[in-house]
């Protein structure tokens, strides 16, 4: 792939309704896309950082930032043309910023993909025509809410709920969830770094209700504690933010800190990252799932084609459109008898909306790539 430039554009999509996670509430989603122009085609990218440091140390003014001053002249020093399996070394030098290289990678990787005719799932190894999407709900206003919203989404044929918890907000609602949708509702809880060991006996009341798995329970470094967790309750333990490399998720499975794996591709630092970790969690029996980040269309097809691969065995946050955005960048993904089809196209089998693109971003910047 020969890139002649860069384009980033900062998109203000608002969130059909706040989200509300035990670390804060977000009513809109600050989009940086990431557009790499060439002579053979362009290729695009999602930048899945929030507006603020809150989930993981990145945010999207920081990851803007590094991508102009240090991510793209690498790029454009290594030379005029360029793979995608060469970004993550290319840019190696720089620490940390994994959701910043993984935009650039997934614009890369697009642009080859949609050049060479091929498309990502295929690239990646997918094995499924479609997937099975859960829907995540956050932290609700009362009871009745959140099981009117469980009602909502079950009756669009959503296979699997995961409900957002944290200290105050944490047995209740799933006392009642289960109580009102029965033992045979696939569920499951996030608690998003919420809790300390100290909380374990509190935790291990969630037992009795079944779930699928409880996610990030606790500190994200502290494998230690989770696997101290993991001893002490039935309820298998699933990690998230913790996973942040091939080598951090292989340490935790052999440390017993977790059963189950959440891959997030902007968390690795890109797809060819996430498929790695898949891999080694397939070779080990550990089940892995498809974590959301409120991506727009762009991401979510790449999500989607990452969870067609075959070790993805457990529902993932893999949403239609319309859970989060009123109008999405692209063409909707729309809800089919609980799954989400996966693109066959070229590349991430979808394009943006280029007019409603410029209609909502904030800003446009190109990055002249003069090589050399």
């Amino acid at each position: 792939m020969q890139i002649d430039r860069v384009v980033l554009y900062r998109v203000r999509l608002p969130l059909v309704a706040p989200f509300r996670t035990s670390f804060g509430v977000e009513t809109e989603r600050d989009v940086l896309l990431v557009e790499v122009q060439g002579p053979s085609g362009s290729g695009w990218g999602e930048c899945v950082a929030m507006t603020e440091p809150l989930y993981s140390p990145e945010y999207v003014d920081g990851a803007h930032a590094v991508i102009n001053a240090h991510l793209v002249p690498r790029l454009a020093a290594a030379g005029p043309s360029l793979e995608a399996e060469d970004v993550a070394r290319v840019l190696a030098a720089v620490k940390g910023h994994h959701m910043a290289k993984a935009a650039l990678e997934m614009a890369v990787l697009d642009a080859g993909l949609r050049a060479a005719g091929r498309s990502l799932a295929d690239h990646l190894g997918a094995t499924r025509s479609r997937v099975p999407a859960g829907v995540s709900l956050g932290i609700s206003e009362s009871i009745d809410q959140l099981l009117q919203e469980v009602a909502f989404y079950l009756g669009q044929g959503y296979v699997r709920v995961k409900l957002k918890i944290g200290p105050g907000w944490d047995t209740e609602p799933v006392r009642a969830v289960r109580a009102r949708f029965g033992p045979d509702l696939l569920l499951q809880v996030d608690a998003n770094s919420a809790y300390t060991l100290a909380d374990s006996e509190r935790l291990a009341q969630l037992d009795e209700y079944g779930l699928l798995l409880i996610e990030q329970p606790l500190g994200e470094h502290d494998l230690a504690a989770h696997a101290e967790l993991a001893c002490r309750i039935a309820t298998p333990v699933c990690l998230d933010e913790s996973i942040t490399s091939l080598a951090v998720a292989v340490e935790a499975i052999e440390r017993g800190a977790c059963t189950i794996v959440n891959i997030k591709a902007g968390r690795l630092g890109g797809y060819l990252a996430a498929k790695r970790v898949h891999d080694a969690c397939y070779e080990r029996g550990v089940p892995v799932w498809c974590g959301g980040m409120l991506e727009s269309g762009l991401g979510r097809a790449a999500n989607v084609a990452l969870a067609a691969l075959p070790g993805f065995t457990l529902p993932g946050d893999l949403s239609a459109s319309e859970r989060y955005f009123r109008r999405d960048l692209t063409a909707p993904f729309v809800l089919e008898d609980g799954h989400l089809p996966v693109p066959s196209g070229p590349g991430l089998g979808v394009a943006p909306d280029l007019a409603f693109v410029s209609e909502m971003a904030a800003s446009v910047e190109e990055i002249g790539f003069r090589t050399g």
